[in-house]
């Protein structure tokens, strides 16, 4: 039991830059306190013993301002930051190393019995407010947005936001950005913040470029590729280098050059 909490308390210190000391975690973290007894509740709760269960959880929820049923689920280095008004429902399963913050809900839609209510993966991040419905899944490393509502599965490593929820990247954005950054880098070109989804139509049309000029690129080596195989002798040399600096005005130059048009500038005409 003691190793556990210890655990617990390290893990408050791996993701709360505010905790100081081990007694501030013990006396000022309410959500350490709603696991720990939670903890109880849930063993009286497999014990049969349900009403106690229930009546102990309800004392935590009175005392916390969390209310977790007795009987979910919980992993180890589960983690509620500024536990207040979380509710997590009785069929509800969370795994390992798992971060909520305050408002979230991990509900049901249906009064039918058996499982109805959310299971999280492992190291799953739930923003503020945020709404997770029904006997639905949320993968492993997955992220929702603070005040989204999560009504479908999310796949290992998305992140959701919005109402309802849609994925904002995955593993294909993942290999699509690698994919982009790679081309940005061959022509002398910092990608950064150029994604599918920015806001700003000029990154996205630079984006599109890169794209365009990957696929091309890639295209071109394959043709050379089958020319030189039937004989052929192209794209032998290399293509010059590009720097972004070739296409950038030195500021120490425009210094200069603003400062000779101050001095000769006549303050009589």
């Amino acid at each position: 039991m003691f190793s556990r909490i210890k655990e617990d308390i390290n893990s408050v210190f791996d993701r709360d830059p505010a905790a100081r000391t081990t007694f501030e975690v013990l006396t000022n973290y309410p959500g350490m306190h709603a696991i720990w007894i939670h903890r109880l509740s849930h063993k009286l709760w497999q014990a049969d013993w349900k009403l106690l269960a229930r009546c102990i959880s309800t004392f935590s929820r009175w005392l916390t301002g969390v209310e977790i049923h007795p009987g979910a689920t919980l992993g180890r280095r589960f983690f509620i930051d500024h536990g207040m008004g979380i509710v997590i429902g009785e069929t509800a399963e969370i795994g390992n190393d798992c971060t909520l913050y305050h408002g979230v809900t991990l509900g049901g839609t249906s009064w039918k019995e058996g499982k109805r209510h959310p299971t999280l993966g492992d190291n799953v991040v739930i923003g503020a407010g945020a709404q997770i419905l029904g006997p639905i899944r949320i993968g492993n490393g997955g992220k929702v947005g603070s005040n989204s509502v999560v009504v479908k599965d999310l796949p290992d490593n998305a992140t959701a936001v919005g109402i309802p929820a849609r994925i904002v990247n995955s593993k294909k954005d993942a290999k699509d950005k690698a994919k982009r950054q790679e081309a940005a880098n061959k022509f002398g070109f910092d990608a950064y913040a150029v994604s599918a989804d920015n806001p700003d139509p000029v990154a996205k049309a630079i984006g599109r470029l890169l794209d365009h000029m990957h696929l091309m690129d890639g295209k071109v080596s394959s043709l050379c590729k089958e020319v030189n195989s039937l004989g052929g002798s192209v794209c032998q040399e290399d293509l010059p280098e590009l720097r972004v600096g070739e296409f950038v005005e030195d500021e120490k130059a425009a210094a200069q050059r603003r400062e000779a048009v101050v001095a000769s500038f006549d303050p009589e005409i």
